[in-house]
C-alpha cells in the first residue's frame, strides 16, 4: 500500500448517485448490487473515516441538462441514456449523492455532462492538482466501464491509484472481481475498505 498520507490523498466516490445506485435507480440491477454487496454502506464509511483523518473527498456525478445539449452521443450506452426512465437531469433528486453517502461541507462535487469519467472534461484533476494530492483512493460505480476509465485515466495524469475491492460495484459482480484481478490490479494498488478505514482510524 503506498503512503496514504492526509496532506496528499484524496478520496472520490464515483456516480453514487441516486440515479445511478439509489431506489429510484435508472439502473435497477446495478442499484441492488450496490445495495446488496454492502458497497454503499462501505463507501459511506470510508468517507466518513477520511475526513476525520483529513483526506480530502470528493464526488464524481453524471448528469445531463433537460435538452441533452453536449452529452455524448457516440457510443450504445450513452445514446441509452437519454431514453431511460430516470434521467440524470442537473439539479435533479436523480443527480444528488445517495444515502448513507454524506456530501460533507468541506466535500467537493465535481459534474460532468459527458463522456464515461470524471477525469475528463471536468475540473477534477486541476481540483486535485491544487489540492496537492498524488495519490487518489477510487470508489463507487460502475466497476465495468466508469470506475475503470477514471483509474486508467488518473495512472495517465500520474496519480498513485488505490482501489478498494469491497467499495466498488457492477454487473454481474462477478465481473467486478475479473476486472479487479486482470485490469485495475495492474495499474492499483488493491486493498479493501477495513484495510483503509484502519489506516483512517483516530490513533488511540
Amino acid at each position: 500500500m503506498p503512503d496514504l498520507d492526509p496532506a496528499t490523498t484524496a478520496l472520490l466516490t464515483v456516480e453514487c448517485q441516486n440515479g445511478v445506485v439509489g431506489e429510484e435507480s435508472a439502473l435497477p440491477e446495478l442499484a441492488k448490487e450496490a445495495r446488496d454487496s454492502g458497497m454503499l454502506e462501505r463507501v459511506a464509511a470510508l468517507a466518513d473515516a477520511a475526513r476525520g483523518a483529513g483526506v480530502q473527498v470528493l464526488h464524481a456525478v453524471a448528469e445531463r441538462r433537460p435538452d441533452g445539449r453536449g452529452a455524448s452521443v457516440n457510443a450504445t450506452l450513452l445514446r441509452a441514456a437519454g431514453r431511460l426512465p430516470v434521467r440524470q437531469l442537473t439539479g435533479s433528486r436523480a443527480v444528488q449523492v445517495a444515502a448513507p453517502i454524506v456530501v460533507a461541507e468541506q466535500d467537493l462535487v465535481v459534474r460532468r455532462l459527458h463522456g464515461l469519467s470524471p477525469m475528463a472534461g471536468t475540473d477534477l484533476d486541476a481540483l486535485l492538482r491544487n489540492l496537492g494530492v498524488r495519490t487518489l483512493v477510487v470508489t463507487g460505480v460502475s466497476s465495468n466501464i466508469a470506475i475503470p476509465n477514471t483509474v486508467f485515466d488518473a495512472v495517465n495524469l500520474g496519480y498513485q491509484v488505490v482501489v478498494p475491492a469491497d467499495a466498488v460495484a457492477g454487473v454481474p459482480a462477478t465481473c467486478t472481481a475479473e476486472v479487479i484481478r486482470n485490469s485495475l490490479a495492474l495499474v492499483a494498488t488493491i486493498t479493501t475498505a477495513e484495510a483503509l478505514l484502519a489506516q483512517w482510524a483516530p490513533a488511540s
